[in-house]
């Protein structure tokens, strides 16, 4: 039963940082720890939703859930079972082992259906997009829409429309050619993927769909950030107002792009310096931290 009761004071402890990491401000000014947080939430909340059903199935070994489910399987192996477990407990087992294998399988899903979105969009660039020597290192799209993103993989891409180069000035241009490396580089597609996996095995819930917007923001942020520290905000702060006003934003499946998200919270954040949250963001990491450790831990028991 104390094992039921962990999980369950992880699922409720993973469900109040949520909503605190939801309405604060904070995470703005410190993207990446916010980004750390909200994968350590994500995690706990996985590894709970799957626990949860187990260690109420299992609550008769009165043991680790680890090492109830080694137990479980070694009595079904012999045919025999402990006295207090059922039917009904049995069937608790097999609930959390599907959440399990349905988080499993829509990771496998998603990775799947975005490298296939990749490869289509990247044989389609072979096509029709083309080297400028005014944009080095990016691929130029013969489009009049404002389109600017990165098509992360191995080999990541980056990718303007004809519309982008007429938009923006030289200044603001290099800034979101700059915004764009950074998401190859940080492979932010990764860091969004546990997150669309998570939306689409438990729909339910509603801040798990939050998370996964917030996760978006905050990895545009890091890019941002990533991007001033080269060009100043002026540029970057310039291109997402330009961007803003153009419309009709091209983002094709399986790449991220710069108009994709608040473009005007974003512009906004640019312009007001405000020093990094380090304790906040300290204080924040370290208690996401140990909610994730403990599913873990209750598993490894």
């Amino acid at each position: 039963m104390a094992q039921s009761v962990h999980f369950a004071a992880a699922m409720l402890a993973c469900w109040l940082i949520a909503q605190v990491l939801a309405r604060s401000t904070w995470t703005w000014r410190t993207p990446r720890v916010a980004i750390l947080c909200w994968q350590a939430v994500g995690l706990a909340a996985g590894l709970s939703a799957m626990g949860l059903p187990i260690a109420i199935g299992l609550a008769a070994y009165d043991r680790g859930t680890g090492s109830a489910l080694l137990a479980l399987a070694n009595d079904l192996r012999h045919s025999t079972l402990p006295v207090g477990v059922g039917a009904v407990h049995l069937g608790l087992v097999g609930v959390g082992l599907g959440i399990g294998a349905v988080l499993l399988t829509t990771t496998v899903r998603s990775i799947h259906g975005t490298v296939r979105a990749q490869r289509r969009h990247r044989d389609l660039l072979a096509l029709v997009a083309r080297r400028d020597p005014t944009v080095p290192g990016a691929l130029v799209l013969d489009h009049p829409s404002a389109a600017a993103y990165c098509l992360p993989g191995v080999k990541p891409r980056v990718v303007v429309s004809a519309g982008t180069l007429s938009l923006l000035d030289r200044a603001e241009l290099a800034a979101v050619l700059t915004h764009e490396r950074a998401h190859a580089e940080e492979r932010h597609d990764l860091v969004l993927l546990p997150f669309t996996a998570l939306c689409q095995a438990l729909p339910w819930l509603r801040w798990v769909h939050e998370a996964h917007a917030r996760v978006s923001l905050l990895v545009e942020m890091r890019a941002d950030d990533k991007a001033r520290e080269l060009h100043a905000e002026a540029p970057l702060a310039g291109a997402l107002r330009r961007f803003a006003a153009a419309g009709n934003r091209i983002t094709p499946a399986g790449t991220l792009g710069l108009g994709d998200r608040d473009l005007d919270v974003r512009v906004q954040r640019l312009l007001v310096a405000e020093r990094p949250a380090r304790l906040i963001g300290a204080a924040a990491l370290s208690v996401a931290t140990t909610v994730a450790a403990l599913p873990v831990s209750l598993f490894l028991s």
